[in-house]
């Protein structure tokens, strides 16, 4: 193993389902696992990114959106998540 690597420790079911999902993407568990670390959010870069989008829309609008606005978005956005995250037709 190399120095800049390292090993996981997951149930035996955990890693059959992750070969399965890396074979259905056409990559490895590793680079499933790595492409998944580098691509989803820390919470402290979701709170950057919900700063700086305020900032942008107080710029462009030339105010903060009210927190009822906020949330209206952000209900949108978890439903529009979750209907993209939904069963995947077959091919």
């Amino acid at each position: 193993m190399a120095a800049d690597e390292t090993s996981i420790k997951v149930s035996v079911a955990a890693r059959d389902r992750l070969a399965q999902l890396a074979a259905e993407h056409g990559t490895t568990i590793r680079g499933l696992v790595e492409d998944l670390a580098q691509s989803t959010p820390t919470q402290a870069e979701y709170v950057e990114r919900a700063e700086l989008a305020r900032a942008e829309l107080a710029s462009a609008l030339g105010s903060a959106p009210s927190p009822e606005a906020e949330a209206k978005a952000r209900a949108l956005l978890e439903r529009l998540g979750a209907a993209s995250h939904g069963p995947r037709a077959a091919a």
